[in-house]
């Protein structure tokens, strides 16, 4: 009864267990291992830990270590492999067990550290930039003045706020400053403030002191690593109160501690913040505070939303257009005046970003065509409420005056299989046989025209 609690208990503790005998075989190895290496029971119980796990080169598995030794290894992280050449990266407390004086096993108490090592990994960007101020298209008034005043930023080190909805380029125009500024041979990181827990990104920006935590080594933060060249703080706003109050020191006094630590070091980076809403609102929110925006809006540029700039809207067609011409494989020339109107009364939410999706996608339906006509675009598109609010007559009128050839043809098209589905009462085959044509290809058809079959 005492050993089915006992195991129980084993199996369901929040940490993992791993336990081999004199012969270092597994003898116990619960829930929340086999969840953190990937493996099932059977994989691992009763088995040599030598026949089923891989060490990286200089290093041996620390229950062995325990077992062999005698001794207790404590705090320590280790990266090593499933049977499946998967990598994990755990932080071990391991103990030998004595019966009769004499060692007759060991156990393994590991916290998984993996995905908090992949994170860092994968968020951690340190490149040259890949825009310049030549990337940013466009020749309205509102563009061109945001150029002019983000090129001056280029000539001083002063930190830079940029404020933009999600997907006008606020990213496109720290880029651009950076790469013509002194600093442009010199690192530049950027960190999404949105992409991590605060339990991560603490130590991710600021770095930390081995023993600061379970699993912690020393390793520089995103400032250290930035020394000479710029940060980018994307989502400034998605970042802790408290965290601010920190990155705030860091920026008053030109220097990091990291976390666990109790050296200052000096560190020369430029900082360039964005925002994705107004800051006033975010202060007034309590999402960004109100002495960090003064400290960063020495300079600052307010991107335009896209349904403040239509002059541009053509240009950035042209531009996406033949971006995907080339990734393609296509030749698409333009798009219909059709699409042009309809893109002119569209609000854009989701900015420059969502207007070269629309273009990508369109462009996915192109056959050997060279327009993008408006039946090309996604399907949440022309069913959009936008398209309802263009059906007006002075919509209807201009389509009409401004239909060419292809588009009469797309309508001819749907209109004859419309009325072939109507005959044949919705039955695609028949349907299919009456037309000419193969199910596959009238179903093709159907859908790039929206024609959806009503049973009769």
């Amino acid at each position: 009864m005492m050993k089915k609690l006992y195991e129980e208990i084993i199996e369901r503790v929040g940490v993992g267990i791993h336990a081999v005998n004199q012969e270092g075989k597994t003898i116990i190895y619960n829930k929340k291992m086999r969840e953190m290496e990937a493996m099932d029971k059977e994989d691992v119980l009763h088995k040599d830990v030598r026949d089923v796990f891989r060490f990286q080169e200089n290093q041996s598995s620390t229950l062995l270590k325990s077992l062999q030794n005698g001794e207790e290894i404590v705090n320590v992280k280790q990266t090593y492999f499933n049977n499946r050449g998967v990598e994990i990266t755990t932080v071990n407390n391991t103990f030998p067990l004595t019966m009769d004086g004499e060692i007759s096993a060991a156990v393994e108490i590991a916290t998984d550290v993996t995905r908090m090592e992949r994170l860092m990994r994968q968020n951690l960007r340190q490149t040259k930039t890949d825009f310049t101020f030549n990337h940013i298209i466009g020749k309205s008034s509102e563009i061109k003045e945001v150029i002019a005043l983000a090129k001056r930023a280029t000539r001083t080190n002063s930190n830079v706020l940029i404020i933009g909805e999600t997907g006008t380029g606020k990213e496109l125009f720290a880029q651009s400053i950076h790469a013509e500024s002194d600093r442009s041979d010199s690192p530049f990181i950027t960190q999404n403030c949105a992409a991590l827990p605060d339990t991560l990104i603490e130590g991710i920006l600021f770095g930390t002191t081995k023993g600061a935590f379970t699993g912690a080594i020393d390793s520089p933060g995103l400032f250290e690593q930035a020394q000479g060249g710029t940060i980018l703080l994307d989502e400034l706003n998605s970042l802790n109160i408290s965290l601010q109050a920190k990155l705030l020191r860091v920026l008053q006094e030109r220097k990091v501690r990291r976390i666990g630590g109790s050296k200052e070091i000096p560190i020369d980076v430029r900082v360039i913040a964005t925002v994705n809403e107004d800051p006033i609102d975010a202060i007034s929110n309590n999402r960004l505070r109100k002495d960090l925006y003064y400290r960063l809006a020495v300079v600052t540029l307010f991107i335009p939303p896209l349904r403040e700039r239509y002059e541009d809207i053509p240009v950035l067609i042209k531009e996406f257009i033949q971006k995907y011409n080339e990734l393609f494989k296509l030749n698409v020339k333009s798009v219909s005046n059709v699409v042009l109107q309809f893109f002119e009364a569209q609000s854009w939410p989701g900015n420059v970003r969502e207007l070269e999706h629309v273009i990508e996608a369109s462009m996915n339906l192109v056959n050997y065509e060279q327009v993008i006509e408006f039946d090309h675009l996604p399907y949440q598109y022309r069913k959009s409420e936008v398209k309802m609010a263009a059906s007006s007559p002075e919509f209807t009128e201009s389509m009409e005056e401004t239909m060419g050839l292809t588009d009469q043809l797309a309508l001819f098209e749907k209109q004859t299989i419309e009325h072939y589905l109507h005959k044949h009462h919705s039955h695609i085959t028949n349907t299919a046989i009456a037309l000419g044509i193969s199910r596959q290809s009238l179903q093709y058809r159907m859908k790039r025209l929206d024609i959806r079959v009503q049973k009769i």
